[in-house]
């Protein structure tokens, strides 16, 4: 495995690569890996040759008063990892260099960008445009591998990637859970015990709708009323 910080020079990795023929699949992340995205280096590793997995920590992800400063990062233990996994690359750009300005130009995301997590701040719609457009030109990755966990931001980018007519396929693979039910996500090293037992409520509310659906219900809002009562009694 090895590090590529500059763009040009990952640029030139790739370019290399597809020169002898080789597909590459590409797994952004934000660092701090769990066992969900080291499953998604697995998934790409059968989608293509090589293998890209990006540590950035996008600043355009939060909003004003967001974690960015205190978001988990520890980049050995990450390498580690990655390695372990058979990762090609780690690829480790600098703020700088992915955001030399403010960007102008945006993609607008519409609808899919005003509602979900966009009701709590405009960090989703403002991030897709500019990280994918610095990562498609630097990887040109054929098969980017999303995580359903992040559903919106994977939504947002596959329907980027048909609107623009990109040379990708987005792949998009199942959330990984620990054995409680809780997805796996680097912000779950901020839960205190209690606050982790209240999380929870998520996936339990999710399993009843969804035995719901499988069980025949086709209503939509009964289906929210079944949700919304699984959450009431876990508060």
């Amino acid at each position: 495995m090895q590090d590529i910080i500059a763009l040009d020079a990952m640029r030139a990795w790739t370019r290399a690569e597809q020169a002898r023929g080789a597909s590459v699949a590409f797994v952004p992340t934000m660092g701090f890996l769990h066992e969900g995205h080291l499953r998604l280096v697995d998934r790409a590793r059968e989608l293509a040759d090589r293998v890209v997995l990006s540590i950035f920590v996008n600043p355009l992800q939060f909003g004003p008063g967001e974690d960015f400063e205190r978001y988990p990062r520890d980049l050995p233990r990450d390498r580690a990892l990655a390695q372990r996994r058979a990762v090609d690359v780690l690829f480790l750009p600098e703020r700088a260099a992915m955001y030399p300005a403010e960007p102008v130009v945006r993609v607008t995301p519409g609808a899919l960008g005003e509602t979900l997590e966009a009701l709590r701040g405009p960090a989703i719609s403002r991030a897709c445009s500019p990280w994918c457009s610095s990562c498609w030109r630097s990887c040109s990755p054929t098969s980017p591998c999303f995580g359903r966990k992040d559903f919106q931001q994977a939504t947002l980018v596959r329907r980027m990637a048909a609107d623009l007519d990109l040379p990708v396929t987005i792949d998009v693979a199942p959330t990984v859970r620990e054995l409680d039910g809780l997805a796996l996500s680097s912000r779950n090293a901020y839960l205190a015990p209690e606050e982790r037992r209240a999380a929870l409520a998520l996936s339990r509310c999710l399993r009843a709708v969804e035995q719901g659906w499988r069980g025949g219900e086709a209503s939509a809002a009964a289906l929210v009323r079944r949700g919304l009562e699984t959450l009431t009694q876990a508060a």
